[in-house]
């Protein structure tokens, strides 16, 4: 398990942090997602054998905001 920090920009409130941890659900290999808004990062606890940051930052793209690994 791989634990990386992503800095997201375009979250302003609660609900787009929630928003961003429901990828949980939908990524194969996540084992954790922790997004705040008022740090605008997120971190993301995850298998590297099943997905990539190119794939999580793809992921966080199609709910709408941009994400950078930190």
């Amino acid at each position: 398990m791989k634990k990386q920090t992503f800095r997201v920009a375009d979250m302003f409130c609660s609900n787009c942090a929630m928003k961003l941890e429901s990828l949980e659900d939908s990524l194969d290999g996540v084992k954790e997602i922790n997004a705040s808004y008022h740090k605008l990062a997120m971190v993301v606890e995850y298998d590297e054998s099943k997905l990539t940051e190119e794939l999580i930052v793809d992921a966080v793209k199609r709910k709408g905001y941009t994400a950078v690994p930190a």
